[in-house]
């Protein structure tokens, strides 16, 4: 399997045998998977209408169940309490627990994520020994005290404060945090302040003890749209003491912990978006098999169908990014310990490489969850609206994810300067190949007819041409604004677009043809139309955003010639059939009563 540094996708020809796909689980991996639903089908599917009425306490104990079955500590090694199985395993227990709820799934990723993971990737040995055991097995849980009233977006601009005591032996803390999940039952808060004038913030680690609070209050739960029984709370610092041997890494690498805390974080959130999005596509293709409008199910009817393929697409589309970024990183991370790297420096090494494929995952499954569960509601009809049915909870929970981890626009704008700053310190080349497509666009294009017989070869022909597309609109911003790309920023966010568009098209084709390699063409045709259709949306929104750039950023004859190229990047061969593709998998998930890949 060949490796990729991050970004890479984009100047280079993947090769479905280089990627991972689910279909590829190990036994241990497929029994993981079978707990984690069997968990979740016991636990908390059953109570979905206790976690809509605020029931704090139920998110607690099932968090701590989730605990006694490993689930809190899948991927880190023994010698810390975890159970060593690696990133995969990790994405997949996220997937799958993440399902039924979002105030289990927020409370089980800002636990495992934010909460556990600075201590692991940033902890001396002494504090991975001290906290980590309690972590990994739910007997006590994390909580990340990051942001505050004024400052969201902008982390590092935080006022609150860590002064040193007279003794040298305590760091006092004053402030105030908001926002913080499981903050309610949390006990290992992650707290995040600035020491003196420095231009940095500091993280600590800070054990809390309601019986002996050091100065903490918490605020009353938040009343929030969604997510409703995982606990939100504000945290107030008043003369808070925390053990000078409590900082965590070094003053004022506060900043740097907080940002790589959260590139784990959004592949992470992704994968939360996943088994929820299977299971509302689930519910709607029972409900719309059984519902009966006109003298026939609604599933017959062509609205219906449209739905349930543009549903399903998405949902394959990000299952197959999700699993092949995992196993980039996991492939990363391994590499890294085989050089003697320790477990700490390959995580982290792992996380900050793939930190634009992380970006890009947050932003698209967060918008496939909204999109699933808004088209659920409308599948429902009035149904849908009502609390009676699991859809108008699925799609309030949803909503947060287009905000956490750094808000969705951050994201798109984070994935172009990620690519960029990578391209300035020589990490990846870009030049070159922006270079040979403005080229291109002065010479004659090739009239002859390609061979398309093998099977997805147009399809990644095409997508060869958008990466060309994104390379003649990027390279193009770059020499026209230079360091000042940044103030251009509804120029960023159409390139970002069609950056996410590409990853994400090339995972669904490569993971379609891998399927079809490991099963049959045959058995692979639902794959293979959800793949197909996916790109046809994706071309569409390149063709659309790129048309938006290029006119922002160039005129006259020079205009003209990019449109022509962009054209030219957009433009098929041989026209795909949307409507004929969406009844090829709306007719097998009817079929089949259930999203079934």
């Amino acid at each position: 399997m060949v490796t990729i540094k991050g970004g890479e996708f984009l100047v280079k020809e993947i090769k479905s045998e280089d990627i991972f796909v689910s279909e590829e689980f190990n036994e241990e991996q497929k029994m993981m998977k079978d707990a984690v639903i069997e968990f979740i089908d016991r636990e908390v599917w059953p109570n979905k209408e206790r976690f809509e009425n605020k029931d704090y306490a139920l998110t607690e104990e099932v968090m701590r169940k989730a605990g006694e079955m490993g689930f809190l500590g899948v991927s880190i090694p023994e010698q810390y309490g975890g159970i060593g199985m690696g990133f995969v395993s990790t994405m997949l227990v996220t997937d799958y627990i993440s399902s039924a709820t979002g105030s289990v799934g927020t409370a089980f990723g800002a636990h495992t994520g934010i909460g556990t993971m600075p201590i692991f990737l940033y902890g001396t040995e002494e504090q991975k020994q001290k906290y980590l055991p309690f972590l990994t097995s739910g007997e006590k849980f994390g909580a990340y005290c990051l942001t505050e009233p004024g400052a969201g977006s902008d982390a590092n601009s935080g006022k609150t404060t860590a002064e040193l005591t007279s003794d040298g032996k305590h760091y006092k803390i004053n402030g105030q945090k908001m926002w913080i999940s499981n903050a309610g039952f949390a006990e290992i808060f992650i707290v995040f302040a600035r020491i003196e004038d420095d231009k940095n913030i500091t993280a600590f680690i800070m054990e809390f003890d309601k019986n002996n609070p050091n100065g903490v209050t918490l605020g009353e739960e938040e009343h929030k749209l969604g997510i409703t029984s995982s606990s939100t709370r504000q945290v107030f610092f008043s003369d808070t003491l925390i053990p000078v041997e409590n900082m965590l890494s070094e003053r004022g690498k506060g900043f740097k912990i907080a940002l790589n805390s959260l590139n784990v974080g959004r592949i992470k959130l992704g994968a939360a978006c996943l088994d929820a999005s299977r299971r509302i596509i689930t519910e709607s293709v029972t409900y719309g098999n059984e519902r009966k409008q006109f003298k026939t199910a609604i599933s017959n009817f062509g609205a219906i169908q449209k739905k349930y393929a543009e549903m399903s697409a998405k949902t394959f589309t990000l299952d197959a990014a999700c699993y092949r970024a995992a196993k980039d990183i996991q492939n990363m991370i391994d590499a890294g310990l085989e050089a003697g790297k320790s477990h700490q420096d390959a995580e982290l090494d792992a996380f900050q490489e793939y930190a634009i494929e992380c970006a890009i995952i947050k932003v698209f499954g967060s918008e496939v969850s909204q999109f699933v569960s808004d088209e659920g509601i409308q599948i429902f009809g009035g149904m849908g609206f009502s609390k009676d049915t699991p859809m108008e909870s699925a799609w309030r929970d949803a909503r947060i994810t287009r905000i956490y981890e750094g808000t969705n626009e951050i994201n798109r704008l984070l994935t172009v300067g990620m690519l960029l700053k990578k391209a300035m310190k020589a990490e990846i080349d870009l030049l070159t190949p922006a270079m040979e497509v403005g080229n291109s666009l002065m010479g004659i294009p090739s009239f002859d007819t390609p061979d398309f017989s093998e099977l997805l070869s147009e399809e990644k022909a095409m997508v060869a041409k958008l990466k060309k597309a994104f390379l003649m609109i990027s390279g193009k911003a770059v020499q026209t604004y230079g360091m000042e790309l940044e103030s251009h920023q509804q120029l960023i966010l159409a390139a970002a677009e069609v950056m996410i568009e590409i990853y994400m098209a090339e995972s669904a084709i490569l993971k379609a043809e891998k399927v079809a390699k490991l099963t049959s063409e045959t058995d692979a045709e639902c794959q293979i139309a959800m793949a197909q259709l996916n790109l046809f949306n994706a071309v569409e929104k390149s063709a659309t955003m790129g048309k938006e750039a290029i006119i922002y950023f160039s005129e006259g004859d020079e205009q003209r010639m990019m449109l022509m190229g962009l054209k030219r990047f957009t433009k098929y061969v041989n026209n795909p059939n949307p409507i004929a593709l969406r009844k090829i998998i709306a007719e097998k998930v009817i079929a089949e009563n259930k999203y079934c890949f």
